[in-house]
């Protein structure tokens, strides 16, 4: 064997050790994780969107049957516009004020889609009309769907702040990821974070 091809494979040899040292420590962990943070905030709101496009179409049939209604109508609409009109910067996820906004408009929607809900008891027609049974149906699948997102979602932004504070995946942040940030969560009440009861 020549002298290079040694020197050569010595040199490999030695960038593998260091490239497995380095992908051992977890330097890739603060961007991977941050990643499942978005992936996870992601669907969080292709939920909310889910939920906020069945809203038109069930205002449309409670109003068929219940006339009357319209301060119920009024707010579930004005929530849906204030939930779905404001605009979100590109560091809500680590804007405390942002994503205190976001969520409250959410519940505020949540809350007014319960009292909706609760106006169809009042009509019996409208409980057993097909259309409403099966937006119902959609709503509850949703509301459900929007649980499991946002558990989700914690569970990433656990793991990514427990990675951001924790020795020694904290130094690695801190010398190759000086700009990552802790990620907020969720903190409205249990109460809030529940899907609206509606017994039919």
């Amino acid at each position: 064997m020549s002298q290079r091809f040694v020197r050569f494979a010595a040199t490999a040899g030695a960038l593998l050790v260091i490239l497995l040292g380095v992908t051992g420590c977890g330097i890739n962990a603060v961007p991977t994780q941050d990643e499942q943070v978005k992936a996870a905030w992601s669907q969080v709101l292709n939920e909310y969107q889910r939920r906020s496009d069945l809203i038109p179409n069930l205002v449309s049939t409670v109003k068929g049957y219940a006339h009357q209604e319209e301060t119920v109508f009024r707010e579930v609409t004005e929530a849906r516009a204030k939930a779905t009109q404001t605009t979100l910067p590109a560091d809500v996820l680590s804007n405390p004020q942002a994503f205190h906004t976001f969520e409250q408009n959410q519940a505020q929607l949540t809350g007014a889609l319960g009292r909706l809900l609760a106006v169809s008891e009042r009509y019996p027609d409208l409980k057993s009309n097909q259309n409403f049974l099966a937006l119902q149906s959609q709503l509850e699948g949703t509301e459900n769907r929007i649980a499991v997102a946002r558990r989700d979602y914690i569970d990433a932004v656990q793991q990514y702040n427990t990675t951001l504070r924790t020795i020694p995946s904290r130094w690695i942040a801190a010398i190759f990821y000086p700009d990552a940030k802790p990620r907020e969560t969720f903190t409205i009440s249990q109460q809030e974070q529940q899907a609206p009861k509606v017994q039919f």
